[in-house]
């Protein structure tokens, strides 16, 4: 029975999938939503199927006329500008160099077994014997710096120009101060980075 279930809602998926675009060229409440949102405006690579999907006007089963501006902007979208990629590599670079040459003098005052930095390749890796190992690198594409920590884990920073930093927008967390923060602790030895 469960089987059955299974294979009559992928069955139902592909139809939808088949017809829409069809659905999409002929809606009248995304040819509305494309000339008029805000978020099309502001926003580039989203497309119109972007646009109609975070609008949900596949769930609504009638219209709403509204003005443009009472109309919100479709909240799935993230309309952050992109930093342009000169800036995004020089900002990273220095943040990266930052942490290398502070981290070397960390290590070097530490005196602890197991402690090891290395930079290549745009990879910042420090090594902390048995306590685990911190990676650090840039993602051009994403223009983000991710961190991988044995402590908290993955995380992915975007350059915020409000603080001028690196924030990871999932918890707010700021990458110098998460930093400082963890390997410190793990170390037993304050850090100033």
């Amino acid at each position: 029975m469960a089987s059955r279930k299974l294979f009559l809602g992928l069955t139902a998926a592909r139809r939808l999938r088949s017809r829409a675009p069809v659905l999409v060229s002929s809606s009248p409440l995304l040819e509305a939503s494309t000339s008029t949102s805000p978020a099309a405006t502001r926003c580039s690579g989203v497309g119109p199927w972007g646009l109609f999907l975070s609008s949900r006007a596949l769930s609504s089963t009638r219209q709403v006329a509204q003005s443009a501006g009472d109309a919100p902007g479709p909240s799935a979208v993230d309309c952050r500008p992109i930093l342009p990629e000169n800036e995004y590599h020089k900002l990273a670079d220095e943040t990266i160099h930052s942490l290398l040459g502070k981290l070397e003098e960390y290590g070097d005052s530490l005196q602890m077994d197991g402690f090891d930095i290395d930079y290549g390749n745009q990879v910042l890796t420090l090594r902390l014997g048995e306590l685990g190992t911190y990676v650090v690198n840039k993602q051009t594409p994403n223009r983000q710096i991710w961190l991988s920590s044995p402590v908290s884990g993955p995380s992915r920073f975007d350059w915020d120009a409000s603080t001028k930093d690196w924030i990871y927008r999932r918890t707010g967390a700021n990458l110098v101060l998460l930093l400082q923060k963890e390997i410190g602790e793990l170390c037993g030895t304050p850090v100033e980075l």
